[in-house]
């Protein structure tokens, strides 16, 4: 195994073990990063962190060889900072993303990777200032939590399905610091962003634009649709349109070897693939009937 390499996948988070049984869940599956949510992404309910085994997740945590760098929060998706046509809901995406960040930082997380949000129906431009009035809304004081703007695959009216809108609220935001990015393959491809034949002139586009060192993190995913299709339909590894060895060149890119790397593909047959993915990352091989087997 490539000790240099920081992959997990996405893990749940629920009674009765929390935070420990996201940790179990991935330690199973050979991961050394996770990604979870701190509470259902469909809504603002939250259990308060002093019921979620935080004391027993930090000791368990202490013998394995997961970093707490390495564990992600995804934040909830009704969080909507790009709205400029319901105020209401540009509060209450504020209000959430401020709790979301004090949670991240009371478990002692470091990463949060947020959708920047959907225009909804609006002028772009203003959807991006409005982002960037948020994002600032959002900060708290002594505030260490960075935020991941999550690249996206320009479905509806997505902002971020390009490099300019988020170099553009990097640019603006008042605490830039603490904003970065998290690429996800399939939303880069069904965005137009061709990975499997130009990734070179991708990296170099994105660095002169934000730079490599605003990447926080990856979400590492196939497509089913492809390039293009602005349809953000993941795939299992190997079984889209970028295919396994454009994934595993981004993955050990030189440099993105260092980035917290994290699984969000499909289950199979109500079965997790993440170790069997896993498992054919470490090897750079794709074992297909690996895959396959989960359908049985």
């Amino acid at each position: 195994m490539d000790n240099k390499l920081i992959i997990g996948c996405h893990v749940a988070m629920k009674a009765p073990k929390y935070l420990l049984g996201s940790l179990q869940e991935a330690l199973n599956y050979q991961a050394n990063a996770f990604m979870i949510y701190t509470g259902a992404p469909q809504n603002a309910v939250r259990k308060p962190i002093k019921d979620l085994l935080l004391k027993e997740f930090h000791e368990e945590l202490a013998k394995t060889k997961i970093d707490i760098n390495n564990i992600i929060v995804h934040a909830p998706y009704i969080i909507n900072l790009a709205n400029t046509i319901k105020p209401s809901t540009f509060e209450f995406s504020v209000e959430l993303l401020q709790k979301e960040l004090k949670r991240c930082q009371e478990i002692g997380v470091s990463t949060l990777v947020l959708h920047p949000g959907s225009a909804v129906g609006a002028d772009k431009t203003l959807a991006l200032k409005q982002i960037v009035k948020g994002l600032d809304a959002a900060y708290f004081t002594n505030q260490t939590v960075k935020i991941a703007l999550e690249t996206m695959a320009g479905k509806g009216s997505e902002t971020c399905s390009i490099f300019q809108d988020l170099a553009y609220i990097i640019n603006n935001v008042k605490n830039k610091s603490l904003i970065g990015v998290c690429w996800d393959t399939c939303h880069l491809y069904d965005a137009g962003y061709d990975i499997v034949n130009n990734l070179e002139n991708i990296i170099k586009e994105f660095d002169q634009l934000i730079g490599i060192d605003k990447i926080l993190a990856l979400h590492i995913n196939d497509s089913k649709f492809g390039l293009n299709s602005h349809k953000d339909r993941h795939e299992n590894l190997g079984l889209g349109k970028i295919g396994f060895d454009a994934l595993m060149k981004i993955i050990y890119h030189p440099l993105l070897i260092k980035k917290t790397k994290i699984l969000e593909t499909p289950w199979i047959n109500n079965k997790p693939p993440y170790k069997e993915e896993i498992t054919m990352i470490h090897n750079k091989d794709f074992n297909k009937e690996s895959l396959l087997k989960l359908k049985d």
